[in-house]
């Protein structure tokens, strides 16, 4: 068992209002699976991605990531645990606009005692893996969407992480663009990758291997598809 979430709550306070975003959650991620989180505006989807990738911290309840419990972990802790454990694709790249396409994905392994050599060496392979060797040194701005989105997953999987989370990857870009990320990410997970994708597009929720469907902070569904 890769991530157990149990009886977990998130709870937003103002002076006057509390919100809850996510109630009594209990959830099971394999080794290798690759789960879609689907549901409305507000049902609560982002708050467990940010969750997952400890961002955000739930108000209440145990989050077990192997046999490591994340929520007894300073934040400290916490930052050196997403260094080596996990990835990020957002929907909007977060590439940094000042760097080469090829400095932007080593920059995530920059803070990790690693020689140059095979910091070099990780980014070339993450480059060719995803289809766009060719736009390396290259700067985010003379890239297409697309190519900036497998820059953003070449990124993701530099680390060699034990979990890739995918936040509407798809979701600023064409259709055939968002099938070619979707290619990759289907390949990545063949391979062995975890993953989990939320996303407002049935037809890539379909993709996944598991669909965890989401209303008023509750899962209410949790199918297999049939890949």
């Amino acid at each position: 068992m890769l991530i157990e979430l149990s009886h977990i709550q998130r709870l937003y306070r103002s002076d006057e209002v509390e919100t809850t975003a996510l109630q009594d959650i209990d959830l099971q991620i394999e080794t290798g699976e690759f789960v879609a989180i689907m549901g409305p505006s507000g049902c609560g989807k982002s708050t467990l991605l940010n969750i997952l990738g400890t961002i955000d911290r739930p108000t209440s309840g145990s989050y077990r990531f192997g046999t490591q419990e994340l929520t007894a972990m300073n934040e400290a802790e916490l930052a050196k645990f997403r260094r080596e454990h996990l990835g990020y694709v957002f929907q909007s790249f977060n590439l940094i606009d000042e760097l080469t396409i090829e400095e932007n994905i080593e920059l995530a392994l920059i803070y990790r005692e690693m020689p140059k050599s095979e910091r070099r060496a990780r980014v070339a392979h993450a480059v060719d893996h995803v289809g766009i060797a060719h736009r390396a040194r290259h700067y985010p701005s003379q890239l297409s969407g697309g190519q900036q989105q497998r820059a953003a997953i070449a990124r993701a999987i530099v680390g060699q992480p034990s979990l890739i989370l995918a936040d509407e990857p798809t979701g600023n870009l064409d259709t055939d663009n968002g099938a070619q990320v979707m290619d990759i990410l289907q390949r990545l997970n063949d391979e062995g990758a975890t993953i989990i994708m939320v996303t407002h597009s049935p037809s890539h929720a379909d993709l996944a291997r598991r669909r965890i469907d989401m209303l008023d902070g509750q899962v209410v569904v949790s199918v297999r598809n049939a890949i």
